[in-house]
């Protein structure tokens, strides 16, 4: 039997080590799309100065690994069209076999039956499923509780308020996972280990990865893979009022999602329901620090709030791009794309498309038209926890200014070293100068 280490060396090789020697390669001959990747990786504002290198080429710029949509109407028409799906063109022939073959049978965010890469029927079913916990209607009644608990947070920093902290750990990234925690009933002792799950999951959407990292990214899905089959099991037995305990329930009657369905759900669900929010959070606080006067704009009128939290999606979204392949020989942009092609979408190009934006790299917290990003994708993929993560940009954002209006960001500030999640590892603060 061939060990679990050499498949795990072959799954590197095939999904990884290959293509960062094609994207070297690509990227040395000035192939902006590699040189993209590669920057991406580094976390700096460098992937908006290439991101606009690529529009300068048209709205639809052809590479050496496939098409790069940069503008908002031909990343909203790849999102949306029939034309056009999840997945990636390696899924196929020897590559993919081999790949199929030697990848870990743990769970993974791009892996089938994951939401993020299935497509209809399945996907209907799933997201039905899912949904109801995440209408306007129910995010709502959650208001109130995300602010007790934006409140708590900030009642503990403020017995540390004499010295920096980083506003990462103890702040964006506490909030949005308490709030997802109490809706999929994962008990406070077992809270800090999801974060560590999240973290050491995160850079798994990504291309590329080095063998250490890889390794530790494969050991932090196995560990959240067989941390929430125990967390299942607890539920069979003690299913409790929320949405896992209701899956669990229908599941066991026979009905509705698979074990292996289930697993994949809930876990994208709890990860994606705090990790892209940890970013909207940390960026949010940086662009309201690195502008004091829209700042004051909205210390004057509260109400700029909610428009706050969208001008911050678009400016500086969470997640920085996301893919799709054609299925058919069709169009983008007015031009020919052949079956089998891969489009990647940049949403954090589509989100300053100065055809749509004006000055689209200004800050603008009254900017009247800053809802049209495409921050939480579109179509049927568009993002499940939406409004959630409105809700919690909103509350989160204006609770830690409210009690903290002269924080002030110290050096030391870093950026996440992933190239589709955008967001902050670290940003230290200190909270009464």
């Amino acid at each position: 039997m061939v060990s679990r280490e050499i498949r795990a060396s072959v799954h590197w090789g095939v999904a990884h080590a290959l293509p960062t020697v094609f994207l070297r390669r690509a990227a040395a001959q000035g192939d902006l799309q590699a040189r993209l990747i590669r920057v991406g990786s580094r976390g700096t504002d460098e992937v908006f100065d290439l991101v606009e290198e690529i529009r300068a080429r048209g709205p639809l710029y052809r590479s050496r690994i496939g098409y790069v949509a940069t503008s908002h109407a031909a990343v909203r028409h790849l999102l949306t069209s029939d034309d056009f799906r999840t997945g990636l063109p390696t899924d196929q022939g020897p590559i993919g076999r081999v790949a199929r073959w030697a990848a870990p049978t743990t769970l993974h965010p791009v892996e089938p039956p994951s939401l993020l890469v299935t497509e209809p029927p399945d996907h209907t079913r799933y997201r039905r499923l899912v949904t109801r916990v995440f209408t306007m209607r129910a995010v709502e009644r959650l208001r109130a509780r995300t602010g007790e608990i934006a409140a708590d947070l900030l009642d503990r920093l403020e017995t540390r308020a004499s010295g920096p902290v980083d506003l990462v750990e103890a702040y964006c990234a506490q909030l949005p996972v308490t709030v997802i925690a109490e809706i999929l009933g994962v008990p406070e002792a077992e809270r800090a280990r999801v974060l560590e799950f999240g973290s050491g999951a995160a850079p798994s959407l990504d291309l590329g990865l080095g063998y250490r990292r890889y390794r530790s990214v494969t050991r932090a899905l196995a560990q959240f893979d067989d941390w929430l089959g125990g967390h299942l099991d607890r539920l069979r037995h003690d299913p409790g009022d929320h949405l896992l305990g209701q899956l669990v329930a229908v599941r066991d009657e026979g009905e509705g999602l698979s074990e292996t369905e289930l697993k994949a759900t809930a876990g994208l669900v709890l990860a994606a329901g705090f990790e892209t929010t940890v970013n909207l959070l940390g960026n949010g606080i940086a662009l309201l620090r690195d502008h004091p006067d829209e700042r004051a704009r909205v210390v004057a009128d509260p109400a700029l709030w909610p428009n706050v939290v969208e001008e911050t999606l678009r400016l500086d979204p969470p997640v920085l791009l996301t893919g799709r392949m054609a299925v058919r020989d069709t169009e983008l942009a007015g031009q020919p794309v052949r079956a089998g092609s891969m489009v990647t979408a940049i949403l954090g190009g589509a989100n300053r498309d100065p055809e749509v934006f004006d000055d689209p790299v200004s800050f603008d917290v009254g900017r009247a038209n800053a809802r049209d990003h495409i921050a939480f994708s579109a179509g049927r993929h568009h993002c499940l926890g939406a409004q959630l993560a409105r809700m919690e940009g909103e509350v989160g954002l204006r609770a830690v200014w409210d009690r903290f209006p002269d924080l002030r960001l110290e050096t030391g500030a870093r950026r996440r070293e992933t190239r589709i999640l955008r967001g902050f590892e670290r940003l230290p603060a200190t909270l009464r100068p």
